[in-house]
């Protein structure tokens, strides 16, 4: 079971730094992976950031990116649980306790749990899937669209995926279509509050160790086949040949979160190398 080889940081990130001044910035997901990227991106960049995970170590991650924070500025940890709605409304809640409004949310939790055909996936695991990638950004955009709307202002952006067209992982793929129409049907309501909906759709991306795993690691040969299915199929499927970074996904979402995209709203913007999902 292998991916593309390289560097997870070799393309490092050309901050905009201030793009984010005195904006509280809400991420989810943010331990490890894209979501600790962009947390990190935002804090340097001047944001005022709650950083959330279902993880106790978001306390320490929350205490590493306080240190980067160019103002001084303490992020602001968050543990919840955002397959739940009274996980969510808790997040919104300590955002706005700490900051006193929610200027962007960006929503990052998801990922693919198990790797196969869809015949092979029980009822159970169909569940977990679209309860792990659907239900965070579902539950987050309903927690914090009244206080934006309440405001007038406020961006949302939700991480999707191209693997809306991808091989075993059928589940994690109706969830990001799930995602993907959220975005566009919730940034047609949302337009006349004065509040931004859009996401990206990243492709394969080097990473590090996960520091929690999702539950589904590869453990037995015919799940480890299945699993290198889907890396041959994502390079195959980009124009670039090659994995994404993680700054190479960081950088698109700050902008479409930043005040810079004020002109974007309802798009699907894909990050994939030239894969469009």
């Amino acid at each position: 079971m292998s991916a593309p080889v390289g560097d997870h940081d070799a393309v490092p990130p050309v901050l905009s730094r201030g793009r984010f001044d005195g904006l509280s910035v809400v991420v989810t997901g943010a331990v490890q992976g894209i979501g600790l990227a962009v947390a990190d991106r935002v804090v340097r960049e001047g944001g005022l950031v709650t950083a959330v995970d279902r993880s106790e170590m978001i306390h320490a991650v929350a205490d590493e990116l306080t240190t980067a924070s160019p103002g001084g500025h303490a992020v602001t940890p968050v543990v919840a649980d955002l397959e739940t709605f009274s996980g969510a409304t808790g997040a919104a809640d300590a955002a706005l306790a700490a900051h006193g409004r929610i200027d962007v949310l960006i929503n990052n939790v998801g990922g693919t749990i198990w790797a196969r055909p869809f015949q092979e996936y029980s009822e159970e695991q169909i569940e977990k899937e679209v309860r792990r990638s659907l239900f965070p950004t579902l539950w987050m955009c309903r927690a914090a669209l009244p206080t934006m709307i309440s405001r007038g202002a406020g961006t949302i952006v939700n991480v999707s995926s191209v693997a809306t067209r991808g091989v075993n992982r059928v589940p994690y793929a109706a969830s990001k279509g799930g995602v993907n129409g959220l975005t566009s049907a919730l940034a047609l309501e949302a337009a006349p509050h004065g509040v931004r909906v859009v996401a990206t759709a990243p492709g394969g991306t080097l990473a590090p160790e996960r520091r929690i795993s999702r539950g589904g690691d590869a453990r037995t040969e015919q799940e480890k086949d299945w699993y290198q299915q889907i890396v041959d199929q994502t390079v195959d499927s980009t124009v670039l040949g090659r994995y994404g970074t993680l700054h190479e996904q960081a950088a698109p979402i700050c902008f479409l979160a930043s005040p810079e995209a004020s002109y974007v709203t309802g798009s699907v913007l894909p990050v994939a190398g030239g894969d469009q999902g």
